[in-house]
């Protein structure tokens, strides 16, 4: 499947086997492809070459019946803000032919936690309880497959934690949930990966499948005058990689053609005699740094 708009190629050439009530992570940065591939496959928008099928049926040809079979949550919050949450709700439940009183068991876990806020505008409510009411809009009809596009960006970590909770219960009810993130610590909650540079597929598979591919060694290098230390560990001779994260350095590195000792010692004689390193294991964030240079120079 490939989409563009004019000169700017959103998706190129992307396939995707999404199982049966797994959930299933689109995993990548701003602006990677992730809205416009959600977008197609809610029937929103149409690709420009390829073909989608949902539950069996076409994305195209059977448009109207993969309505009913979806939920869709958007990145950004669309609900009408002056209805109240109760309101908005009655909306999406009579739009899908239901009603809130017959579905009130499929949402009751997560509608709870916002009932006592039921008459408040859904504008006043906090970025959390947003995030649950539209979750709700989303499951009132019972939808066999959910799409959750960057569910949880701009939500505080508690209620990201949450919100993961409630996925999995999700999906041991049976639905399939299909979620798209640029946090790649939500990665290792999925059940399956796909990550997505730039409108193409850059790695797939479960967290540990992708995790176990990781051709290098890391270390994470601490030091004072952090980014003059980036600077000069990348300058060094079997250093594969090199970035920040948060407190340290990630550096890259194959056992044969060098050592944390050769590393260290190194570093000390470009002026950096205080730095510590120790190792770890990589991480789905590492995997995706090492599988995007990988891409860049194929």
């Amino acid at each position: 499947m490939s989409k563009s708009y004019r000169q700017v190629h959103a998706i190129k050439g992307i396939s995707l086997d999404v199982g049966k009530g797994e959930i299933f992570g689109l995993i990548g940065p701003d602006g990677a492809g992730k809205t416009t591939l959600f977008r197609i496959m809610t029937t929103l928008m149409l690709a420009d070459s390829g073909y989608g099928r949902i539950c069996g049926l076409d994305i195209v040809k059977d448009y109207f019946k993969i309505r009913r079979l979806i939920g869709y949550m958007p990145g950004r919050f669309s609900l009408y803000q002056d209805l109240s949450v109760k309101e908005n709700l009655d909306f999406f439940a009579t739009m899908f032919g239901t009603t809130l009183r017959e579905s009130y068991g499929t949402i009751k876990e997560i509608y709870s936690q916002i009932e006592p806020f039921r008459d408040r505008r859904a504008g006043k409510l906090s970025g959390g309880m947003k995030q649950k009411l539209a979750l709700c809009c989303a499951l009132v009809h019972k939808p066999s497959v959910l799409f959750l596009d960057e569910p949880t960006t701009g939500v505080d970590a508690v209620s990201r934690k949450d919100f993961w909770t409630m996925l999995g219960r999700i999906r041991q009810s049976g639905v399939t949930v299909f979620v798209s993130t640029p946090y790649m610590d939500e990665a290792s909650l999925c059940d399956r990966l796909a990550l997505i540079k730039d409108g193409e597929i850059i790695g797939t598979g479960t967290p540990s499948q992708i995790i176990s591919r990781y051709p290098y060694r890391i270390l994470a290098v601490k030091g004072r005058n952090m980014y003059p230390l980036l600077k000069a560990l990348r300058q060094i001779d079997g250093v594969e990689s090199c970035f920040s994260f948060g407190g340290c350095h990630h550096l890259a590195y194959r056992p044969g053609r060098t050592s944390r000792e050769t590393i260290l010692a190194e570093a000390a004689g470009m002026g950096f005699p205080d730095c510590t390193a120790k190792d770890i294991a990589p991480g789905i964030e590492d995997c995706f740094m090492q599988l995007s240079r990988k891409w860049i120079r194929n």
